[in-house]
């Protein structure tokens, strides 16, 4: 692959980077800024993402013709790293998890007339949504295939919902849901995916799940269905492909994620160097003593290789490939780096970095749930093991230039 990237990539970056020093991050010092949840305030967010908007950053992840920038994996991955130097960034261009991958897939999977309905609310932001697919035990986690409990039930025209879902991120705020839910006992074709309004009888929010670290706007929540109804025309793609449909969703966001993560943890190298040059002890300068090289320089060199291994996954997406492997390599090692670059970060610091006078114990706390969403670092492990022992040898090629880049058979279950 080729690592330059294009003039207009380098133009969206040098835009993003702007906003960002100049919109953001001074509001990032000024606790007013921020809501009950640890996240940027609703009205303030409204403002600046329609700045945004205003400069032609908005949606980069989206065809033009579905409202964004038609920027490609790999301008993603250039872009998204930008917008997260600050923790309000992904938000304010309408990068943020849940949107972003549940904006992506209906580009992709859902029908004109669907796109009308539920998209393009989401895109032109007047609305959120969330992606309801995790339940309790002892249902669904990172086995939905073979642990779903909840039920979509057809009848004539129109699917009866009944079960429970949790840590469903953002549904405390969202307008327009996806439904992953049981419509069959097939193995490989049991599941298929919906979409509902949150104003829809039949359903309701448990409970706001409190957690250790800020929040997403909406929170993580409990839902319950009891007989909420769903017209078939609601259903996304064919009955039995609600697992297709995730594994469409989960793929390009997990690397979404691992792209924001590089941003974040940057910014923590970016504030302990600072803070290394500037503070005196023991009559030298932090940065003078060869401890603080040694971490820096570690924290540097797993960004770069975490960059790198980003890059590859975007690039392999982009020439069609599904990237398993390629994605759960950069989603564990990313995921790792970022607690990491927080926790060095906090050490060089010192108390100041346990405080709230920066931005690192934030960052800190959020970077714990890092190693749990879109499957934990043991599931990605286990998913690269079924690589090795069906590819031996052949797990590390390289690919020949004018090699078919056909996309391999999706691992089903444990993603």
């Amino acid at each position: 692959m080729d690592f330059t990237i294009s003039p207009r990539v380098e133009e969206f970056r040098r835009r993003i980077a702007r906003f960002v020093e100049n919109e953001l991050l001074p509001l990032e010092a000024d606790r007013a800024s921020f809501d009950a949840h640890e996240n940027i305030r609703l009205d303030l967010l409204d403002s600046l993402r329609g700045k945004a908007r205003g400069e032609g950053l908005w949606c980069l992840q989206l065809r033009p013709e579905t409202g964004g920038q038609g920027l490609g994996k790999v301008g993603m991955a250039v872009c998204y790293e930008a917008m997260n130097r600050s923790i309000f960034g992904p938000a304010v261009f309408n990068a943020a998890a849940p949107d972003d991958g549940n904006m992506m897939v209906l580009e992709k999977a859902a029908t004109p007339a669907q796109q009308a309905r539920w998209l393009a609310p989401i895109v032109a932001g007047e609305v959120r949504s969330a992606f309801a697919m995790t339940e309790p035990a002892p249902g669904s986690g990172s086995d939905p295939a073979g642990m779903m409990l909840t039920t979509a039930t057809r009848r004539d025209d129109r699917y009866v919902v009944r079960g429970r879902k949790w840590f469903i991120t953002g549904a405390g705020e969202a307008r327009h849901f996806i439904l992953v839910a049981r419509t069959s006992d097939d193995p490989r074709r049991g599941l298929s995916a919906f979409l509902f309004d949150r104003d829809t009888p039949g359903w309701r929010i448990e409970r706001r799940i409190p957690i250790m670290g800020p929040e997403e706007h909406g929170g993580h929540c409990e839902l319950v269905f009891e007989d909420m109804e769903i017209p078939v025309a609601d259903r996304l793609l064919y009955e039995g492909d609600g697992l297709k449909l995730t594994q469409m969703r989960l793929g390009p966001a997990r690397l979404t994620h691992c792209m924001r993560w590089l941003g974040l943890s940057r910014r923590c190298v970016e504030i302990a160097t600072d803070y290394a040059h500037q503070r005196l002890a023991f009559g030298e300068r932090l940065s003078a003593r060869e401890s603080i090289q040694i971490m820096l320089g570690e924290l540097a060199m797993q960004i770069e290789i975490g960059r790198l291994l980003v890059m590859k996954a975007a690039w392999a997406l982009d020439q069609g490939s599904y990237a398993r492997k390629e994605v759960s390599m950069a989603k564990v090692h990313v995921a790792n780096l970022l607690h990491k670059a927080a926790d060095t970060a906090i050490q060089i610091n010192g108390a100041r970095g346990y405080s709230r006078d920066t931005p690192l114990e934030w960052i800190y706390r959020y970077a714990r749930q890092a190693r749990l969403v879109d499957g934990a670092d043991e599931v990605h492990m286990m998913v690269l093991n079924q690589h090795l022992e069906r590819e031996g040898r052949d797990f590390w090629t390289w690919q020949a230039a004018g090699q078919d880049g056909a996309p391999s058979e999706p691992v089903e279950g444990a993603r």
